[in-house]
């Protein structure tokens, strides 16, 4: 089983950054990309960003294209979310899940198979 190991998360002011990470091991594919979703409680999971680990290519939700940059360690083992410009209804739940494909087009939830327990983010205003 893919072990995925998030943190970074915390309190933050409107406006204000955090970088997240997300430390996988265990991994035995070669190919896979890795993404960022939001869940809160009661609405609909929101992929944030995806970066395929073998090519680097990058994936971004519209609404944090501009703010949002994400990437990883020369190791490639480690995935950081770099989020600028918070904002409080970006208050959620953030984790970081595996998808054993080089996914584009989208950050779409369905096609990723294993997951971290999430790092919680809350942006205060």
């Amino acid at each position: 089983e893919v072990q995925l190991v998030e943190s970074g998360g915390g309190l933050v002011q409107a406006g204000g950054s955090l970088r997240l990470s997300c430390v996988t091991s265990e991994v035995t594919f070669d190919e896979y990309t890795i993404g960022w979703f939001r869940q809160v409680p009661g609405k609909e999971r929101e992929g944030v960003s995806s970066i395929g680990i073998t090519d680097g290519s990058t994936e971004y939700a519209d609404s944090v294209k501009d703010r949002f940059t994400i990437s990883t360690d020369n190791s490639k083992n480690t995935v950081y979310l770099q989020m600028n410009n918070l904002r409080p209804e970006e208050t959620a739940e953030d984790v970081c899940a595996v998808s054993l494909a080089l996914v584009k087009g989208g950050v779409i939830a369905n096609i990723y198979i294993y997951w971290g327990e999430g790092t919680q983010v809350t942006v205060s205003s």
